[in-house]
């Protein structure tokens, strides 16, 4: 699970876990939706894997919109739908940037070792790229 600001420039990664798990559940079990819920008013841009957090955050965690008819849609709701879909996406798209900055370096493209290692990994890569991004923002800051 990554946070980045609305720039893309990663605020925080968290800790990888053994198995697969949904995102949701992780954000849960991270503390993610208590911090939130009794936080600062923060909006947090989230992915389709992440419904059902906004009613848990006082509106706080925003996704892309539940498609409620599931066959014979009318037009005029699969217009609307596409629309909300599209402004969503064209939001979160520097978060997504800020991700892939992320899975850009070969340490996580390519990595051949040992997953009890891998969080390490993530959390190292995460901190260099952390200090890169606060380092080309404070030169062009100087520009």
């Amino acid at each position: 699970m990554v946070v980045t600001d609305a720039d893309g420039r990663m605020l925080f990664c968290s800790p990888t876990r053994p198995g697969s798990c949904a995102d949701i559940t992780h954000a849960r079990q991270s503390g993610l939706v208590k911090l939130l819920a009794d936080g600062p008013a923060v909006e947090i841009l989230a992915d389709a894997g992440y419904q059902g957090l906004g009613a848990q955050t006082g509106g706080r965690v925003v996704t892309p919109p539940h498609r409620k008819f599931k066959k014979n849609a009318p037009d005029w709701y699969e217009e609307m739908y596409r629309r909300q879909r599209t402004a969503h996406s064209s939001r979160r798209i520097r978060v997504e940037h800020g991700i892939a900055h992320l899975k850009n370096w070969r340490a996580l493209a390519r990595h051949l070792g040992r997953r009890e290692h891998m969080n390490h990994t993530v959390q190292a890569v995460a901190g260099l790229l952390s200090h890169q991004q606060t380092a080309d923002l404070a030169s062009a800051q100087q520009t």
